[in-house]
């Protein structure tokens, strides 16, 4: 599996349709997504999933008032029960050597293991493979379905990938394989994914409705390099579970067995909807070929993850997207996304 900062063909990306993901907010969504894809298409195309012929001519509507090229946007009709394309979407492999080829991965996606409406979710990538007439491989092990969700992994390209305990070992919430253990796990990772080398935090940020997917918490930036949130207020109810995970910063090895180095980003200030506290995290950014897009939050720490981040991608613009209405769903701009390695 490539990493998300090597070249891209595509963007995989889903329409917004379920109002109830952003209550009283879906045109609002809408037009946030005007904005991310006006940021992808100058570097790669977008395949754009959309239910049906009448909600293709709604978001070309948005996407024309917007400015944005449709070019480069190929609407790929696909029912969807929700706009979540990292989680269910198409996985890409890559193998180099004198006879180049690739292939998609299905992960079985089971709604986070808590919600019901994901049967056309979990049939995106067999659309995927159709389109681009690639070969698929349906995980399993031990015989049953394999489920994982994308956010819940990050890799370097090298051979090591980056997940958590909470969100794939607890043994009582949202358990996606029942009865796998640590090594059922790995093995999975190095027979799908190519792994070597897995890295295991501790657990994941609060609010999180996936408990505890990695791409609110930890990132891969270079080979070498890790992002991961801290939170210093130890009034916060997220300080104690990211100090836990920074506590394990000494012991952690990359696939050659060197110590990567592991900088530190900021979390915004809490964002709250009827009492409920919002996954809202700077470590949600996605790669693209032309930009590297990061949610903002109205915070004054805005300009800080960005100036971090800015550092670490020296080779693309870093852009901030307004992400205050988009993380009511729960996820913001890494959520929404899934690259297409060229």
């Amino acid at each position: 599996m490539p990493a998300e900062w090597e070249p891209h063909a595509a963007t995989w990306l889903a329409w917004p349709h379920l109002a109830s993901d952003w209550p009283g907010k879906l045109d609002t969504i809408r037009w946030v997504y005007t904005e991310i894809l006006r940021k992808l298409v100058p570097g790669e195309r977008v395949y754009l999933l959309v239910r049906n012929a009448t909600e293709e001519s709604l978001a070309r509507r948005y996407l024309q008032r917007a400015g944005c090229p449709l070019r480069p946007i190929r609407f790929v009709h696909h029912p969807t029960n929700r706009s979540w394309t990292r989680d269910a979407g198409p996985i890409f492999l890559c193998r180099t050597g004198p006879a180049p080829r690739q292939a998609i991965l299905q992960f079985h996606f089971n709604g986070w293991a808590k919600y019901p409406n994901w049967h056309q979710d979990r049939r995106i990538p067999q659309t995927a493979a159709r389109l681009l007439r690639l070969p698929l491989f349906a995980a399993t092990h031990r015989g049953r379905p394999f489920v994982l969700e994308g956010g819940a992994i990050d890799v370097n390209g090298r051979g090591t990938l980056i997940t958590t305990e909470e969100c794939l070992l607890h043994p009582r919430l949202q358990v996606r394989n029942p009865g796998l253990d640590r090594h059922d796990y790995e093995t999975a990772f190095r027979d799908y994914l190519g792994i070597r080398n897995v890295i295991w935090l501790k657990a994941g940020i609060v609010g999180d409705d996936t408990h505890g997917h990695v791409d609110d918490l930890a990132r891969f930036v270079n080979p070498r390099t890790l992002v991961m949130v801290r939170e210093p207020n130890p009034k916060d109810p997220n300080h104690r579970r990211l100090e836990q995970n920074w506590e394990r910063v000494p012991d952690l090895r990359l696939e050659d067995g060197s110590r990567p180095e592991v900088i530190a980003l900021p979390m915004p200030s809490p964002l709250t909807f009827d009492g409920y506290r919002l996954p809202a995290s700077y470590a949600n950014f996605y790669i693209a070929n032309a930009a590297v897009l990061v949610p903002t939050f109205n915070d004054p720490k805005d300009r800080t993850a960005l100036g971090i981040l800015s550092e670490l991608f020296p080779d693309r613009p870093v852009v901030g997207i307004h992400a205050v209405d988009l993380v009511l769903g729960l996820g913001t701009l890494h959520c929404l996304t899934q690259q297409q390695p060229a």
